[in-house]
């Protein structure tokens, strides 16, 4: 067999189009391949949503390939432990309801999963803008991120999706976005605005961050470390069950919408 750089060239032309094609109408847009994101993915992927996960990085899985101050261990509670079980991600007890797992196996682990249920990412993908209306978030305007970061005037698609989930961690981007672009809207927040993340508190941080991964406004869910900034919440520092949690509670209250549309 004699390799030949055009077929090559148009395998993946052609591939990617048909992957890219296929998500222009979604079930649920997630923007931000972290963990919340990519377990929110995998559990609506699971329910045969159809599903994609959007990451500007050329890398998924946020913050949990550092662990803690780069020290690429994870710690998680007993309260999730179920969630790395189902994953079959190896981990190690720690003292009373505390495990840890290595968190390269963690991320590598959890997107193959997420994939294996028919969820579908793309990573360099830069979100711009949202599509509204009727006062409902209905989708994502997209561009490359390299093309953003250049600076370069192109302009972007759109993709049309029932719900968006924002999982795009501290900088909580799509919210910003739109209330940037949607004056006066408001959130369903105390302030209707980002109220911001608090200082670290572990214990409490977990908890809420949770609690918190709800919709913030019509068809726009938040989740992870953008459910904190959202409502004003404690962070919780290197531990990633609450983001593992945070993911699963965004699917499943998703989920119950999409079952009753």
């Amino acid at each position: 067999m004699v390799l030949d750089e055009t077929i090559i060239t148009r395998a993946i032309i052609e591939r990617f189009t048909e992957k890219l094609l296929a998500c222009v109408d979604l079930d649920v847009a997630i923007v931000g391949g972290g963990v919340s994101g990519l377990v929110a993915g995998w559990r609506l992927g699971q329910k045969r949503r159809k599903v994609a996960i959007f990451e500007r990085k050329l890398t998924i899985g946020g913050g949990m390939w550092g662990g803690g101050m780069m020290f690429n261990e994870i710690v998680v509670q007993e309260a999730a432990k179920h969630l790395l079980d189902e994953l079959d991600i190896t981990s190690r007890p720690y003292g009373q309801g505390y495990y840890t797992a290595d968190a390269i196996e963690a991320v590598t682990t959890l997107g193959s999963k997420a994939m294996k249920t028919g969820a579908r990412l793309f990573n360099c993908i830069h979100v711009e803008d949202v599509m509204v209306r009727e006062n409902r978030v209905t989708g994502l305007v997209i561009g490359w991120s390299p093309v953003e970061i250049a600076g370069l005037h192109v302009d972007p698609m759109t993709i049309r999706s029932k719900y968006v989930i924002d999982a795009t961690g501290h900088d909580v981007d799509i919210v910003k976005i739109f209330l940037r672009k949607n004056p006066p809207a408001a959130l369903f927040t105390e302030t209707g605005g980002i109220m911001g993340e608090r200082s670290m508190w572990a214990d409490v941080g977990e908890a809420q961050t949770v609690e918190y991964s709800k919709e913030v406004y019509p068809g726009l869910f938040v989740s992870g470390m953008a459910a904190t900034a959202s409502w004003g919440t404690n962070r919780m520092g290197p531990i990633f069950g609450g983001m593992l949690l945070s993911g699963e509670r965004a699917a499943e209250l998703i989920e119950a919408r999409l079952a009753t549309e």
